[in-house]
């Protein structure tokens, strides 16, 4: 087994822990109002999100490509196609990889155990693009003579889904309030539970068509880098051809982050629950149609926006279309400030990364930063264990004082 393929391997396997982590951070955006309203019950609601996160990886390829081709530089000097690779160039494409990956699955493991809803989307991304940068190979800020690249295929969406997720979601809250006044808030309650499940259940499909192939994306990347540095390789691991997504990478992607899922980041559910607003079942539901319309339009479209941020517009725009909603804007303002930092932060972690597995010699480098991976990660989940948020606490009262994610009994 050559060096290349075991640097290859290593990369598939944190492509794929970053899916699973992806799946439990990204679970509250589809879930968490349905949790918090007790319109399903917690087990019930991860699960459901689980399969039709599962279903919606097949459903679409356009986000894969996005990732494929819109954000490292895979061209020559003067902008076009490159048709021939190097051996140099495709391991360097193959440690880019791995150590953008690494800065977005400990971006995602910190948010979770501060449980802050950020975007594993713009996580991933931030690693890459640091990767990329530390390496001198380049990034697609803008693509030519349309809607491409990192700026028009992830800052943009960024910038504008959210809005307008919220103002959509806040003229829904406010539709259905006006339409429903003067009947018995029981009976809007349930019948509008019933409605929270149809659309949560859109939520986790859209985001299944939207999340899912970012991964399958940066493992065909992977792929390339491979197929270039042993081009005599043959069997599932050798690939040429940029604008395809092998069978064998969709179904993997589809069941690490179905898994990832059906586990359930119960500490950013309950944040986006019970932190943001105390919120009804007609505020649950208009916030998850707005987020699925939106989240499914831009896959259709190739934008690999973050469904939190999305999810979070939405949530927060059900609580100002609501009369005399009470929104936490100090949790919202912290949500933003994650927001904000997750690119740099990740792409910092990303640049790092790289210079661990590049500058070591030969296999030692990819190796160390593998176990810099594992160690951080086990400790964060060690930490998430001391104060423990789960299915049994998820909807605990918030603590107005603290604004803890962590509820009172677990901190005992």
């Amino acid at each position: 087994m050559n060096s290349e393929l075991i640097i290859l391997l290593l990369v598939i396997v944190t492509a794929l822990a970053f899916d699973f982590t992806n799946g439990f951070h990204d679970t509250g955006n589809a879930m968490a109002t349905s949790i918090a309203t007790g319109a399903l019950k917690p087990k019930t609601a991860v699960t459901l999100s689980a399969i039709l996160n599962l279903v919606g990886a097949f459903l679409s390829v356009e986000v894969a490509l996005t990732v494929t081709n819109a954000v490292i530089k895979i061209q020559n000097k003067d902008g076009s196609p490159k048709t021939e690779f190097t051996t140099q160039h495709g391991r360097a494409l193959l440690i880019i990889v791995m150590a953008g990956l690494i800065g977005g699955i400990i971006w995602n493991l910190l948010t979770w155990l501060l449980g802050l809803p950020s975007s594993s989307s713009h996580a991933l991304f931030g690693g890459m693009i640091g990767a990329a940068l530390a390496s001198g190979a380049g990034v697609v800020w803008v693509g030519h003579g349309k809607i491409d690249g990192v700026v028009g295929k992830v800052i943009m969406p960024a910038l504008f889904s959210p809005v307008v997720a919220g103002i959509v979601a806040a003229v829904g809250t406010f539709l259905i309030f006006r339409i429903v006044a003067g009947v018995a808030e029981r009976f809007t309650e349930e019948g509008f539970r019933w409605g929270q499940i149809g659309t949560a259940s859109l939520v986790s499909l859209a985001h299944g068509t939207n999340d899912a192939q970012k991964t399958m994306g940066v493992i065909t990347l992977a792929l390339i880098g491979y197929s270039a540095s042993t081009p005599d390789s043959t069997g599932p691991f050798a690939w040429h051809d940029t604008h395809g997504v092998p069978l064998w990478v969709k179904f993997a992607c589809a069941l690490a982050i179905a898994l990832g899922t059906y586990l359930g980041g119960w500490r950013i559910i309950r944040t986006l629950g019970k932190g943001l607003i105390e919120i009804s079942s007609p505020q649950g539901m208009a916030a998850e149609a707005s987020s699925a319309t939106i989240i499914l339009a831009s896959s259709h479209l190739g934008f690999a926006l973050s469904t939190t941020h999305v999810a979070t517009g939405s949530i927060l725009g059900s609580g100002v279309g609501k009369p005399g909603a009470k929104v936490r804007w100090n949790i919202a303002g912290r949500m933003v400030a994650a927001w904000v930092i997750t690119l740099p932060a990740a792409a910092l972690v990303g640049a790092v990364m790289w210079l661990v597995a590049a500058k070591i010699p030969t296999l030692a480098g990819p190796l160390v930063a593998f176990a810099i991976l594992v160690a951080l990660s086990g400790y964060m989940y060690w930490r998430a264990q001391q104060q423990k948020v789960d299915s049994n606490n998820v909807n605990a009262e918030w603590d107005e004082e603290t604004h803890s994610v962590t509820p009172a009994e677990a901190k005992v």
